[in-house]
C-alpha cells in the first residue's frame, strides 16, 4: 500500500488491504498480539533483505578500493547516478507489477496475477535491452555529462570499464530484481530474502577472486556483480517455472496487454520519480565536487593534488555507508507496514500510535548507531574501502571521506525519524504527503544548496548542504507528524465514545 493509494480507487484499495489479512489468524494477531513481537517478526526479514542490497555496493567499493585504488572508487562514484536511472526503471516495473499482483491475488484472481507477472517480464526485457543499447552506444558522452566534463581521463576510464560490463548484464539485472519483487508480492518474502542473500554471498566470493587472484581490476568487480545477479536470476526463474509454485509462468499469459502495462507503469511512477530525483542529486553532488572540490578554505585536499576526483571517490564512500543504515531503517518501515495498515483500517488507533512511536524509537536508534560510528571511527570505516598504509592519493581519499562522513551524518539520528514518518504516512493512505517529504528534501532544499554553497566553500559546501537539507526536511516531517498524530488521537477518542 506504499504507492497504491495515489492511483487506485477506494474499492481497489480495499482489495489490496485484504491481501495482507487473508488469513483469519494472521488478522487477529495483527490486532491483538504484542506490538514489539509483531514488529520484530515482520521487520527482521525485511531488514535483512534491504541491508543485503546495500551490502552489495559496499562489497564492490571495498574490494575495488583495496585491489585497484582510489581513482577506481571515484570512477564507480561517477557511475552511481547512471546506475540509479536503471534502478528507477527497475523500481517502476517491480513496484508497479508487485502491487498489481498483490491486488489481483487479494481479489482471488490468480489468472490476472499471472498475466501481470508475464507482462512485467516482457516489459523488463524491453526496458533492459533499450537501456543497454542506448547507454553502450553513447557511454562516453553519458559519462562526460554526468561528470560535468571535469573528471580526469583515469577516472573516466575506470567508470567506462565498469559500466560496459554492468550494462551487458542489464537485462538479467532487471529480470532478477523485478521477479524478486514479484516473489515477495506473491506471498514469499522469506524466499525473496534468501535469493537476495545468495546474490550477496556469491558477490562476496567472486569479487576477491576476480580482483586479487585473476587481477581483472574494476572489470572483475563488475563481472562478479553480473554473474551473481545472473545466478539469482536463474533462481527466480526456476521459482516461477516450478509446477509447485502457486503463481507461475503460463504460456498463454505471455501476450502483451497494454492495459496491464499501463497500470504497471502508472502505479510504479512514484518510485520511478523518487529514484530519478536520487540520481539527479548524485549527479549534482559529483558535478559540484569536480567543479569546486579543493577550492574551499576548509577543504582537506588542495585542488592541485587531485582534489576534485578524490572528492568524488570520498562521496562514493560516504554515500554507501549512509545508505546501509538508511536501508536498515527502510526494512524496519516495511515491518511496520502491515501492523499500521491493519490497525488503522480496524480503527485500533491506540495500537497505531504505539507501533509508530516504537518504530520511530528503533529507527532513531539505528540511525544514531550510524551517527556514532561516523563521528567516532570514521578513519577506520574509510580505510575499509582503500589501503592508505602507503600514503599518497589513498590517504588523501581517506581524509576527505572522514570529513564528509562527520558532516553528512551530523543530523542522522533524526533522519531515522524522518524515514519512519514518511513510511507511516504511506501506510495510512497518505502517500502524497510521504512523497512530498522526500522530494522536498531533495529538490526544494538540497539542490539549491548544492548550487549555492560549493561556490564559496568548495567541497565543504557540498558536505554541509546535506545536514542543512536534512534539518529542514526533519522540521517539515515533525510538523506534519504532530498534526496527524493529534488527528488520530481525536479519532481514537471518538471511536471510544461510539463503542460506549
Amino acid at each position: 500500500m506504499i504507492i497504491l493509494s495515489l492511483y487506485l480507487s477506494g474499492g481497489q484499495r480495499e482489495f489490496f488491504k485484504r491481501f495482507y489479512t487473508m488469513s483469519k489468524s494472521a488478522t487477529l494477531s495483527l490486532g491483538t498480539d504484542n506490538i514489539g513481537k509483531l514488529l520484530f517478526n515482520y521487520a527482521t526479514p525485511a531488514i535483512i533483505a534491504m541491508a543485503s542490497s546495500s551490502l552489495y555496493h559496499l562489497i564492490d567499493s571495498a574490494f575495488v578500493g583495496h585491489g585497484v585504488g582510489g581513482a577506481a572508487i571515484a570512477g564507480m562514484a561517477i557511475t552511481m547516478p547512471i546506475m540509479n536511472i536503471g534502478s528507477a526503471f527497475g523500481a517502476m516495473v517491480g513496484v508497479g507489477a508487485g502491487a498489481r499482483i498483490s491486488l489481483r491475488l487479494g481479489e482471488g484472481n490468480k489468472a490476472a496475477a499471472e498475466r501481470t507477472l508475464c507482462n512485467a517480464v516482457i516489459l523488463n526485457i524491453v526496458i533492459g535491452l533499450t537501456i543497454m543499447v542506448l547507454m553502450l552506444s553513447f557511454l562516453d558522452e553519458i559519462l562526460e555529462l554526468f561528470s560535468g566534463g571535469r573528471a580526469s581521463a583515469e577516472t573516466l576510464a575506470y567508470a567506462k570499464d565498469f559500466m560496459q560490463i554492468i550494462l551487458l548484464g542489464n537485462v538479467t539485472a532487471h529480470l532478477y530484481l523485478g521477479m524478486n519483487d514479484m516473489i515477495r508480492a506473491s506471498g514469499n518474502p522469506r524466499k525473496s530474502m534468501a535469493i537476495m542473500l545468495t546474490s550477496v554471498a556469491v558477490n562476496l566470493v567472486l569479487n576477491p577472486l576476480f580482483i586479487f587472484v585473476f587481477h581483472w581490476g574494476i572489470k572483475g568487480s563488475a563481472a562478479a556483480t553480473v554473474i551473481s545477479q545472473f545466478i539469482c536470476f536463474l533462481l527466480t526463474l526456476s521459482h516461477f517455472c516450478s509446477k509447485s509454485t502457486f503463481l507461475r509462468f503460463k504460456r498463454e499469459a505471455f501476450r502483451i496487454d497494454w492495459r496491464i502495462i499501463g497500470n504497471i507503469l502508472s502505479i510504479g511512477l512514484a518510485p520511478f520519480l523518487m529514484n530519478l530525483c536520487a540520481s539527479t542529486v548524485a549527479a549534482f553532488v559529483n558535478t559540484a565536487m569536480l567543479h569546486y572540490g579543493g577550492t574551499g578554505i576548509n577543504d582537506v585536499i588542495p585542488r592541485e593534488q587531485g582534489g576534485a576526483d578524490l572528492y568524488v571517490g570520498a562521496y562514493g564512500i560516504v554515500n554507501r555507508v549512509a545508505l546501509l543504515f538508511v536501508m536498515v531503517v527502510q526494512g524496519l518501515n516495511q515491518g511496520m507496514q502491515p501492523i499500521v495498515g491493519y490497525n488503522y483500517g480496524a480503527k485500533n488507533y491506540d495500537r497505531v500510535r504505539k507501533v509508530v512511536f516504537m518504530t520511530i524509537g528503533c529507527g532513531v536508534a539505528i540511525a544514531s548507531l550510524g551517527f556514532i560510528l561516523g563521528e567516532t571511527i570514521p578513519h577506520t570505516i574509510a580505510r575499509a574501502f582503500v589501503d592508505s598504509s602507503n600514503g599518497g592519493d589513498e590517504q588523501l581519499l581517506v581524509n576527505a571521506a572522514v570529513q564528509g562522513m562527520r558532516l553528512v551524518l551530523l543530523m542522522f539520528p533524526l533522519v531515522g525519524f524522518q524515514i519512519v514518518v514518511g513510511g507511516f504516512f504511506q501506510y495510512i493512505g497518505k502517500a502524497p504527503l510521504a512523497i512530498f517529504i522526500s522530494l522536498t528534501r531533495q529538490l526544494l532544499f538540497l539542490l539549491p544548496l548544492l548550487w549555492i554553497l560549493p561556490r564559496s566553500l568548495g567541497a565543504y559546501g557540498v558536505w554541509i548542504s546535506m545536514p542543512i537539507a536534512d534539518t529542514a526536511s526533519i522540521i517539515l516531517a515533525f510538523v506534519l507528524f504532530i498534526w496527524q498524530i493529534r488527528k488520530i488521537k481525536q479519532m481514537g477518542l471518538k471511536q471510544q465514545m461510539i463503542q460506549r
